[in-house]
């Protein structure tokens, strides 16, 4: 038996003090080009392979990407784009999926001894690249009380330590129980199961920081928190308009997709802040006669640099000339029959939309009417229209409000439940989608929990649970004692990075499921232990049997995945595993739930999922083709499910931007050397940013107004209600970016992003938009 749980009253250890809650500022011999004017092509093939080889070497690199996004193979870690229904390329992954598998399939281990020479103090000065590049964990880790070096501890001891500590709290209320987008299927439901038997909904996961606004707006306004188009609908559509999204970096697979709609007669829309080379040109790096002969597919007909925050301006105005064009010609634009069947609040919309005035959508948006003019005449010539989007839209105040915006332009055209149109909101995990679908939502819906409590014979919690910045909050307040996360960099992924530090250390015992070291492991509560799992390419034997798991892509694909890799170390276990073992260790004979069963063979899972959630009867048998299944998901034919059985326009005033003169407007970005808060590399290629990753991109006009210089150092304030949080030493780099905005990389401007500042109704950091001020670097 372990010692009694710390005291919250109890300090952080002297011993862990100085231990840092963000990457050292360190500038590099930071180099800049000309940024790239087409994604894709021979220097992505050349870094895939690098990146393989260097970590997996030659033959693990080829065992490993041959079955890549293969039927019988494993499903990509890094993004949620999905694969052809049919016939599937040797080569079906992108550079990024290249990178995320060649960074857990990694030849280096840590061992105990790695722990043993370095302290978490120690550590924390290291850089997050250099804390992911030791290599894979090897077997569960424990962080004492009042030591400052994790040290081996069993399996049986980490989950007796982790029972004690949350059976001695005072209500299920003060544990958190975070999931990242990674985990399976079964590891998911089996762990919302286990939650939920523990007796809280305390279950935030990633989707609360990027597409919750997305499920909010759609299930609001179409009856379903998911996309409403297939893969092939991109075959089809006649225009696609791209908001707020960065394929070329975040989704490189979607740009085949692109490719392929332009060569039959698509035109594409993009609006974004920034000429990102994947929205302006492909070479597809499987046509090889095209990358050495050729400059690749032009994709983007119409590049609108909207301001940051300036979607829903330029949103009202295109449709503000399609309503002046169906005036003009009545029933020519608009689809007046299904406008009529299938929708409500058109006259409520109508009204509202003649009542902005012209002025105002020009101004925040940065677009001029005669470029809004243009848009909209593309879009009333196709009949056939898909609107994506990402993050670009997802993290603001008004995030829903714009995202429900671009739900009434498709209604408008009547470009919903058919084939070739749609919304087609891109995730950015590969099965964050699917964990959703498994119950991992701290605001369960009612019907879930019945099911839920007629399969297992218990009654689940009804109050609903924290969200992400809820539970920050909690364990900031002393609320929450005990925070458990499922995978994810917790730490580095989350707003307001000195705040959710100080909200981690108050906690009794904080435990990260993990393949890899990060920040998060360093920044802790009293006690902390590391449990270490399999990778989604590594072989899975259960009880003598190779399991496989499922997850469910961004169109709502459900297919199996199967490792075939040898694990990194004997002393590893599925999430499955360690999910079972957990609930057994905390639960007791409280549980009637045959835990070790369950994660003995996951078709018994799967045989509970199938009378739980809809839409996954035979889900043993569905699974087992080839291509997988689909949900269903779309509105075909028109059928909502909302209360009404229609589609509902919705009515939003413009947002409103004020900000004093000499602020900025900034909003966080990814390298093309990342996959969210894991660095590859520190070369931003497209961009032509290299050597360094703390820089700030700024407009050569504001610049020059600013009295600033090209690479002068700066540091950067944030500002919100009053509360300055402050982030040093940025280089100044001119960009093609618009006037008064700014853009820079996350995590390491995540401190900037202030805990109470979300997106209305979705509870989302606002990432994208930071008021912030820029002074002069003094050492």
């Amino acid at each position: 038996m372990t010692d009694e749980a710390p005291s919250m009253a109890e300090e952080t250890p002297p011993n862990r003090r100085e231990v840092r809650a963000q990457s050292p500022e360190e500038l590099g011999a930071l180099q800049i080009s000309v940024p790239s004017k087409a994604a894709g092509g021979m220097p992505a093939i050349f870094s895939s392979l690098q990146h393989a080889w260097e970590e997996m070497g030659v033959l693990g690199g080829a065992k490993a990407l041959l079955a890549l996004n293969q039927k019988n193979g494993f499903d990509c870690p890094s993004c949620a784009w999905p694969d052809p229904d049919g016939e599937r390329f040797r080569g079906e992954f992108c550079e990024n999926g290249v990178k995320a598998v060649a960074e857990e399939a990694t030849t280096k281990r840590l061992t105990p001894a790695f722990f043993q020479n370095h302290s978490v103090g120690e550590l924390s000065k290291k850089s997050d690249m250099w804390l992911s590049q030791q290599g894979r964990l090897t077997q569960p880790l424990v962080l004492r009380a009042g030591s400052d070096r994790y040290e081996p501890i069993s399996w049986d001891a980490a989950f007796e330590l982790i029972a004690q500590r949350l059976n001695a709290l005072s209500s299920p209320d003060e544990a958190i129980f975070y999931t990242s987008g990674r985990t399976s299927n079964e590891a998911a439901f089996l762990y919302q199961l286990f939650v939920r038997q523990f007796g809280t909904n305390n279950l935030p996961d990633c989707s609360n920081m990027c597409h919750e606004s997305s499920g909010v707006a759609l299930m609001e306004t179409i009856g379903t928190g998911k996309g409403t188009v297939r893969l092939d609908d991109f075959e089809r559509a006649q225009a696609i308009m791209i908001l707020g999204q960065n394929p070329g970096t975040n989704h490189p697979r979607m740009l085949s997709a692109l490719e392929g709609a332009k060569k039959k007669g698509c035109r594409i829309i993009a609006v974004n802040p920034l000429h990102e080379a994947g929205l302006v040109r492909f070479q597809h790096p499987q046509h090889m006669t095209g990358m050495l002969f050729g400059n690749g597919t032009a994709l983007t007909d119409l590049f609108l640099q909207v301001r940051i925050n300036g979607d829903a301006a330029l949103l009202k105005g295109i449709m503000k000339e399609l309503l002046d064009e169906e005036r003009r010609a009545p029933g020519t634009v608009f689809d007046p029959e299904f406008i009529r069947e299938k929708t409500a609040g058109y006259d409520a919309f109508i009204s509202a939309l003649e009542q902005t005035g012209w002025d105002e959508l020009t101004l925040q948006s940065g677009i001029a009417r005669a470029q809004i003019l243009e848009a909209a005449k593309i879009l009333i010539g196709a009949e056939r229209i898909i609107c994506c989007w990402a993050m670009g839209l997802t993290q603001h105040t008004n995030a829903v409000a714009t995202i429900q915006e671009v739900v009434n332009l498709l209604l408008l055209r009547g470009s919903i439940g058919k084939p070739g149109a749609g919304l087609c909101p891109v995730r950015g995990h590969s099965n964050v989608q699917g964990d959703r679908t498994m119950g991992i939502v701290e605001r369960p819906r009612p019907e879930f929990l019945d099911r839920l409590a007629r399969e297992f014979q218990f009654e689940p919690p009804r109050k609903n649970g924290h969200d992400t910045v809820e539970a920050i909050k909690a364990m900031h307040s002393g609320e929450a004692k005990v925070f458990f996360a499922m995978g994810g960099n917790f730490l580095s992924a989350t707003p307001d990075t000195e705040f959710t530090a100080d909200a981690l250390r108050r906690c009794s015992l904080t435990v990260q499921v993990s393949t890899k070291l990060n920040r998060g492991h360093l920044v802790t509560g009293h006690e902390a232990l590391i449990l270490p799992c399999l990778t989604r390419s590594e072989i899975d034997v259960q009880s003598g049997t190779v399991q496989f798991v499922t997850t469910e892509n961004s169109m709502s694909v459900v297919q199996a995945s199967r490792g075939v890799l040898a694990p990194a170390s004997q002393h590893l276990l599925s999430e499955t595993a360690i999910v079972a073992r957990l609930a057994r260790a905390v639960l007791g004979t409280r549980s009637t739930i045959p835990w070790e069963s369950l994660s003995a063979d996951y078709d018994r899972i799967r045989e509970h999922i199938e009378h739980v959630v809809p839409g996954f009867e035979n889900y043993n048998r569905r699974v087992r083709e080839a291509a997988g299944f689909y949900l269903p998901n779309a509105p075909g034919g028109g059928v909502f499910n909302t209360p009404s059985g229609k589609a509902h326009f919705t009515v939003h005033a413009l947002p409103q931007h004020d900000i004093a003169p000499g602020q900025f407007v900034l909003m966080t970005i990814r390298s093309h050397d990342q996959f969210n808060t894991t660095i590859y590399g520190m070369q931003d290629r497209y961009r032509g940013i290299r050597n360094e990753r703390r820089v700030v991109l700024l407009n050569a006009e504001d610049i020059k107004a600013a009295g600033l210089s090209r690479g002068q150092v700066v540091d950067l304030i944030s500002h919100f209600k009053g509360e300055r949080r402050v982030a040093k030493k940025f280089i100044v780099v001119p960009y093609d970016i618009p006037t008064r905005c700014a853009a820079a990389y996350f995590p390491e401007t995540n401190v900037l992003v202030p805990i109470g500042s979300v997106a209305e109704r979705s509870g989302t950091p606002t990432s994208k938009y930071i008021t912030i001020t820029i002074q002069a670097h003094v050492e």
